[in-house]
């Protein structure tokens, strides 16, 4: 069972689902409140979970009805939540998501004690981290927050993982504690400051932030997979086709997962081929937490799925 450590944010989700986006200072109706747990570090710690690994969440949540239902969630997952920190000032976390019929969305989040996450409280956990066979973070908690779990990751060879989302500018310092990178298309544009409309333009952006200090990088490409650029060559990995209903998490599905897959030893290929599945059997149901798969269920996907549509190392 691979040893997996995340660190970064939970959120609640507050969703309500409505005809359309309100223009501003409308008021419309919509259907019921969802209350949903979200936030890019609690998912990714669940996804992991729900897929076997022994998984420690590192986070601060507050002291308020919002913060002990997401505790109660994550020990219902088997997580260890002994590295939460409960902040008695800030409140937890929360996003306010409005979801149009046509499947756009608006959403404000309210960081709460996710920005109060410090790299005390990570210095607090680095025994766990050292143990660790891999680290995940993200970027909605501070980076120098971010870049103190790293380092203690990378200086205990434990294999890292950042997940450079919501974007925001990183120098070479922080690119190269990132053993892989993780953005999306728009991530991928963001920092490497090239267009990412194709999958040459994927790995020209894949390429430049590899000499701006990333080891290795694998940029997630929505219905289209994801496309890896390393040492070792470049893979392009096909998603197996479904019909989406949410794509929300799914891109917190897919880190969960490689980190499994990267802390099971998976050889480049088997992981992401692993990752993708996940990521699509994510979009088959609504909601954040709500719609990370089980092992099970990634293996079904799995099982449907040849590489004869991609997957050759070049």
């Amino acid at each position: 069972m691979p040893s997996i450590v995340v660190v970064g944010s939970s959120n609640t989700d507050l969703v309500v689902r409505a005809p359309r986006i309100p223009s501003p200072g409308e008021t419309i109706l919509g259907g019921n409140l969802e209350v949903v747990p979200g936030g890019k570090g609690a998912n990714q710690a669940v996804a992991a979970a729900r897929l076997g690994a022994a998984v420690t969440f590192v986070a601060r949540i507050g002291t308020d009805a919002f913060g002990d239902r997401s505790i109660e969630g994550f020990r219902r997952e088997g997580i260890d939540v002994r590295a939460i920190r409960r902040d008695p000032t800030r409140p937890s976390g929360a996003a306010l998501i409005v979801v149009a019929e046509d499947g756009r969305n608006a959403i404000v989040v309210a960081p709460g004690s996710n920005a109060a996450l410090s790299p005390e409280d990570v210095e607090a956990a680095a025994d766990a981290i050292r143990a660790a066979d891999v680290l995940v973070v993200q970027l909605e908690t501070p980076v120098e927050t971010v870049v103190r779990a790293l380092d203690i990751a990378r200086g205990s060879g434990v294999t890292t993982i950042l997940n450079p989302a919501p974007a925001r500018p990183l120098g070479r310092d922080v690119l190269a504690l990132a053993d892989w990178l993780t953005p999306n298309e728009t991530e991928a544009a963001s920092l490497s400051g090239l267009p990412v409309r194709s999958m040459a333009d994927a790995e020209a952006a894949a390429r430049a932030l590899r000499a701006q200090g990333a080891g290795g990088v694998i940029v997630t490409l929505g219905a289209e997979g994801a496309l890896a650029v390393w040492e070792g060559g470049t893979l392009h990995v096909p998603a197996p086709r479904v019909a989406a209903v949410d794509t929300v998490a799914a891109g917190d599905a897919f880190n969960g997962a490689l980190a499994v897959a990267f802390g099971e030893g998976r050889g480049m290929a088997a992981a992401i081929w692993f990752a993708c599945a996940a990521g699509t059997a994510s979009v088959t149901r609504r909601g954040a937490q709500p719609s990370l798969p089980t092992r099970d269920e990634v293996e079904v996907v799995l099982a449907r799925t040849t590489e004869s549509g991609g997957g050759a190392v070049r």
